[in-house]
């Protein structure tokens, strides 16, 4: 009877998958597990529903005048489009103090030693820290959009935009993660860290802005920030671009985290 032989390809992919969650399901227990996050966590849903009851009451104001308009932006426009752009600013400011610590803690501690010393990878590292933190931010972002969906009860939102806007705030959390941890990777110190993302994340931010006194450099630049490209998925286009610029700005963060891991370990 013939033995059954397993491929040592597929065997490798499968031990470094597990290896991935692994570190994954550690870091994601961490953040849950975390007085900080959690603080953080209520503060940034109370100011986003606040904001979010404001801007209810401000189209309840304007209705009559709307309802006589032909064409007029409706509530998705008004309150949808607007609120999800506020969770993404006041997102912006919170994610560096979730990801601060993600590998700074570790190279503090001496800790990420002993993961080295396992046999992971520094790829699997840094994608299994990386999606932890993601999985955290994705988890934020659906108690976001509760709020938003209530208002289907009482009035009929425009899904497409809906999930076209979540789907901007979902890519622009996964730019956030790997911004994070790249950040991360490069001190042993979590505040130090928390300033390096937030500043990458502001430059990215603002980079259109910066560019508005020259067309020439307004679309040169607006194509480098992620607001440009977030803003076009709050509109409910989904476009390629888009997607391309999140995904390719993220493989770009977790490459240089790797980098800056094997260098690291060069030194040693």
């Amino acid at each position: 009877m013939k033995s059954l032989r397993w491929p040592i390809g597929a065997a490798t992919r499968v031990n470094d998958m597990k290896a991935i969650l692994t570190v994954a399901g550690r870091e994601l227990a961490g953040l849950f597990g975390s007085p900080l996050a959690w603080l953080l966590i209520a503060a940034v849903q109370a100011i986003l529903g606040y904001l979010f009851l404001a801007q209810v009451d401000a189209f309840l104001k304007v209705q009559p005048s709307l309802a006589a308009t032909a064409g007029a932006p409706g509530v998705t426009d008004l309150i949808i489009g607007p609120y999800f752009t506020n969770a993404a600013a006041v997102l912006l400011v919170v994610a560096p103090f979730l990801g601060m610590r993600t590998i700074s803690e570790e190279l503090r501690s001496g800790s990420f030693s002993l993961l080295r010393s396992a046999p992971l990878g520094n790829t699997q590292i840094t994608i299994g820290k990386y999606l932890g933190l993601y999985l955290f931010y994705l988890a934020v972002a659906l108690l976001l959009a509760l709020p938003p969906l209530l208002l289907q009860t009482g009035t009929d939102l425009d899904l497409g935009k809906f999930a076209a806007v979540l789907l901007g705030l979902m890519l622009l959390l996964s730019l956030f993660a790997s911004a994070g941890v790249f950040a991360s990777s490069l001190t042993p110190q979590p505040g130090l860290a928390a300033t390096i993302t937030f500043a990458l994340l502001f430059v990215l931010w603002i980079l259109d802005w910066a560019g508005n006194h020259t067309p020439q450099a307004s679309q040169a630049l607006a194509h480098l920030s992620s607001f440009s490209h977030f803003r076009n998925l709050s509109t409910g286009l989904v476009d390629t671009h888009d997607l391309a610029y999140f995904a390719l700005i993220s493989i770009a963060f977790l490459g240089l985290t790797v980098r800056q891991l094997e260098a690291q370990r060069l030194q040693r």
